[in-house]
């Protein structure tokens, strides 16, 4: 049975693709677009998991949708009517979005050879929540789980509670729309002068400059409830219909979600490119502190409700890598399963997962560990394209290759480093990195400069050989999608500066041998001759998406002033 999931319409759209429950390939549209957070069709998506499932549209089975516009239908319906009076933006723009969904047959013609009467019967909806569920517990190794999908909104909900045994995921409650964890980080994001989509991680990295001071006064935005989930004081916020999330020129953008009551509070807000004052990252920190709190008011209810012991997480709040690693300590679960693309990009896998196994009840397969579902050239393709372009290189096989680049990077230098499949999700993991000495305390201010050009406050991340785990951090989980931020053990600090934050802590990525077998060797070769067993990896782009092909990443090594480029075997040095 082959499946193909979509999110269409909506941030960060994506497409995935199952053979009898397996996942083959998974992509984000904008890979290919080049634009961030493209919302239009994955139509480019969609061509390239057919491409590598090796089908046509025709022999596709089930075509599913992580949008269902009859989700929670008489809970809109009672807000339009509720808010008939007003200035309803959100609504016209809903309207507007929902058209688009509706007429998705048209759009899977132009990428087929099949009519819109052929291709109907194939469409599933599943609600975005319930995608978002499917998408961690399905591709969880926990045969029962507790699950929470939190994020701004889709189909009406915002936040959505639920367990999963087996096949079958049981909802047990939700929250609706305005209310929203999502929209109330997103829109201190916006008063802190942070305005485009998917700020919201400059907050997180700004937090541990600053002290949560203001921690009383955000705590009253946000009402925790005794049945576990939450309410908001509206006026913090913008008019909840007034509410406009424009994805018209599929570039994602989203109004002022902040309401005077915060001006009022705070003072005037920071406009963008200002200057980040003391106050500006004590808010931060607060922020970031009572969205922890709100998280774990959540979890604590739920595990006590279930009694479980195993958790799965998703949605665009599940991206709070500070958060996620407190949950274990904090709660009383005790494993924790985030997916690589836990934000809207997951959508289209987990929609296709909630297909095959809750509704078609078919038998799970195994968890998955593995990011690298993207687009993959072979070391041929890659020597044509630099023959073309008159680009001097050496090919290397890898024994030679990684002894280069680990002299390269002890120099110390800068390297580009593209290898097999592109990763899934907003997260570089090896795949598509641009990789440092961790033990070098310049080479951030050497990344920012030569290639990143990006806020100072921001971190860089370290890739760990899962094994030595224990050696360098204070806590001991799997952490293959870099979805969890630890404390890096005192006295290893001052070896790995380079990706040691402020308040002592990294963003880490384990790698195993068994998922990443050439970038584990690679660490691997870097611990011999260093004696450690990391490196710092953050994403291959200039203020762009990572890059998806060796084009692409020739240009940004060529536009920028990066040392070395790697692409598989074949290395390029200025």
């Amino acid at each position: 049975m082959i499946i193909l999931g979509l999110n269409a319409y909506h941030a960060d759209s994506s497409a995935a693709i199952f053979k009898n429950g397996v996942l083959i390939a998974a992509t984000e549209e904008e890979r290919f677009r080049r634009i961030k957070h493209w919302a239009g069709f994955p139509s480019e998506a969609i061509k390239f998991c057919l491409t590598e499932a090796g089908v046509t549209l025709r022999e596709v089975d089930h075509i599913c949708i992580g949008r269902d516009l009859k989700a929670k239908f008489w809970k809109k319906v009672q807000f339009v009517l509720t808010n008939v009076h007003k200035k309803n933006t959100l609504l016209s723009d809903r309207i507007k979005n929902s058209k688009k969904v509706a007429s998705i047959e048209s759009e899977l013609v132009a990428v087929s050879d099949l009519s819109e009467s052929e291709i109907k019967p194939k469409i599933i909806n599943v609600e975005h929540h319930r995608s978002h569920l499917a998408s961690a517990f399905f591709a969880s190794p926990f045969d029962e789980a507790a699950i929470l999908s939190i994020d701004g909104s889709g189909d009406f909900t915002t936040t959505m509670v639920a367990t999963g045994k087996g096949n079958q995921i049981t909802v047990i409650d939700s929250v609706d729309f305005p209310v929203s964890a999502g929209l109330f980080y997103t829109a201190f994001t916006q008063y802190l002068g942070f305005p485009h989509y998917g700020d919201e991680y400059k907050v997180m990295g700004l937090a541990p400059y600053g002290n949560p001071i203001y921690i009383e006064q955000i705590r009253k935005v946000l009402h925790f409830e005794s049945d576990g989930l939450f309410s908001w004081d509206a006026n913090y916020f913008a008019s909840a219909t007034e509410i406009k999330l424009d994805y018209s020129t599929n570039v994602p953008v989203i109004s002022t979600l902040y309401g005077g009551k915060i001006e009022e509070i705070f003072g005037p807000p920071r406009k963008a490119g200002e200057e980040l004052t003391q106050k500006h990252k004590d808010i931060a920190a607060s922020v970031q502190r009572v969205c922890e709190e709100l998280i774990l008011h959540i979890l604590n209810h739920l595990q006590k409700r279930t009694g479980l012991k195993n958790l799965c997480l998703a949605g665009g709040v599940a991206q709070n890598s500070v958060a996620n690693g407190k949950i274990i300590e904090l709660t009383g679960f005790e494993n924790l399963y985030i997916p690589s693309a836990g934000h809207d990009a997951g959508i289209s896998m987990g929609s296709a997962l909630y297909a095959y196994n809750h509704l078609l009840k078919k038998e799970r397969a195994p968890a998955i560990y593995s990011a690298y579902t993207g687009s993959k050239f072979s070391n041929e393709e890659i020597e044509t394209l630099l023959k073309e372009r008159n680009i001097k290189f050496e090919h290397l096989e890898d024994d030679l290759l990684f002894d280069r680049i680990v002299d390269k990077l002890i120099e110390p230098g800068v390297v580009g480093w593209f290898n097999g499949r592109a990763e899934f999700g907003p997260r570089a993991l090896g795949a598509r990195s641009i990789i440092a000495d961790p033990r070098n305390p310049k080479a951030k201010d050497l990344l920012n400069a030569k290639i990143k050009r990006r806020e100072s406050f921001r971190p860089f991340a370290p890739s760990i050989l899962k094994e030595f785990t224990g050696e360098y951090f204070e806590k001991v989980e799997d952490v293959p999608f870099m979805e969890k931020v630890f404390p890096i053990r005192k006295e290893k600090r001052e070896f790995i500066p380079a990706v040691t934050h402020v308040d002592g802590t990294g963003r880490l990525q384990t790698v195993m041998k068994e998922v990443s077998p050439r970038y584990h060797a690679l660490i691997d070769r870097f611990r011999e001759k260093t004696g450690v067993p990391i490196l710092l990896n953050t994403s291959f782009n200039e203020n762009e998406p990572i890059v998806n092909t060796p084009a692409e990443a020739l240009d940004c090594f060529l536009r920028t002033n990066m040392d070395m480029l790697v692409l598989e075997n074949c290395v390029i040095e200025r």
